[in-house]
């Protein structure tokens, strides 16, 4: 399988990313909360992907045990995604060094100085998501070693312009200078290859992973990715201007309206000075962690938040990791061969 001109091709437009990751295919696991853990991390990684545990709101113990986990069950390299706005981030960054974990991928916000310089004390390459050509600039000056640009297909929290548009925007100022990894809604090799084409090293994928067999998503929450199609992954909305809520991608259900009744709950506290702004936005996170755990863990896929990507149409059968990442493999590899 691998003597193809199709398959050397992709080696070679992915080998940047294959070195800098230090796995065989430049294919990330996007960071899910309650879903990128041990079981589903190690298994990409295992495939010759490179697995990403997410942080999410754990405590530093918590991240400190699903390292040491992950680490038991598989020998190969892995990353740990850490959020900004995390109140114990210095420590979380501390962990991972500890576990000499040799990539950090930092999400939602701009790293400050400090935690990049304390990433990269610990030699770790920091990876860092760009939704914009402005961010990507101002992140490659400040010292983050590689990018992830994100559209708005993704699932989970999301930005407002599409990955197409970032990746002609992006890609062509930035590919030289560092490597760059394109992510929101791919579903299929075929995409792979052509973002590859356009100068991205790899490519990060997170709703194809959830039915998964290592994955420990309830089997409600897989189903339900089964029978959605791309439209059903919608974005909540924004109730109340003053609320600057990060809109979320999810699989269409009654949790969408409860979120509307919540972000008007909590712009009444903030009306009545009950609570400031920062509060009030991190009471918001902690609803969409507890919304999501319900449908993800729970299996309550109503009043639970099914975060999924527009690629989830393309989520057909659940099967093993290895197969999931072989099939992308061929198909992106059949695709360039057939551009010859």
């Amino acid at each position: 399988m691998h003597g193809t001109s199709g398959h050397l091709r992709l080696q070679t437009l992915m080998k940047r990313g294959t070195d800098f990751l230090g796995c065989e295919h430049a294919i990330l696991g996007g960071a899910m909360s309650w879903i990128s853990e041990r079981n589903l991390v190690s298994a990409i990684s295992n495939a010759g992907g490179f697995g990403v545990i997410a942080c999410g709101a754990m405590p530093p113990d918590l991240l400190d045990k699903e390292i040491a986990a992950t680490k038991a069950m598989t020998d190969k390299p892995f990353g740990v995604n850490l959020i900004t706005m995390h109140p114990d981030l210095d420590e979380l960054i501390d962990i991972c060094a500890r576990h000499e974990v040799g990539h950090v991928v930092l999400a939602g916000g701009l790293p400050s100085g400090k935690s990049i310089e304390r990433i990269k004390a610990s030699g770790a390459k920091l990876i860092a998501f760009a939704p914009a050509l402005a961010l990507a600039k101002k992140l490659k000056r400040s010292g983050v070693d590689a990018l992830v640009v994100e559209g708005m297909e993704a699932g989970g929290h999301i930005g407002p312009v599409s990955t197409s548009v970032l990746a002609q925007e992006i890609l062509p100022v930035m590919a030289e200078e560092m490597p760059v990894f394109v992510a929101g809604g791919i579903g299929r090799g075929e995409a792979i290859a052509a973002y590859l084409e356009m100068g991205a090293v790899g490519v990060q994928l997170g709703t194809r992973f959830v039915c998964a067999d290592e994955c420990i998503a309830h089997e409600n929450f897989k189903k339900a990715f089964l029978r959605a199609s791309a439209r059903d992954a919608i974005p909540s909305v924004q109730i109340d201007p003053r609320l600057p809520v990060i809109p979320v991608r999810a699989i269409k259900n009654r949790e969408m309206e409860n979120f509307a009744a919540k972000q008007r709950e909590v712009a009444g506290l903030l009306d009545a000075g009950t609570i400031e702004m920062a509060e009030a936005q991190l009471q918001i996170e902690h609803y969409w962690a507890g919304a999501l755990k319900r449908a993800v863990i729970d299996g309550d896929v109503e009043s639970g938040s099914v975060m999924a990507g527009q690629s989830v149409g393309m989520v057909k059968r659940e099967e093993p990791v290895v197969d999931i990442i072989a099939e992308l493999v061929d198909e992106a590899a059949a695709a360039l061969e057939a551009r010859g």
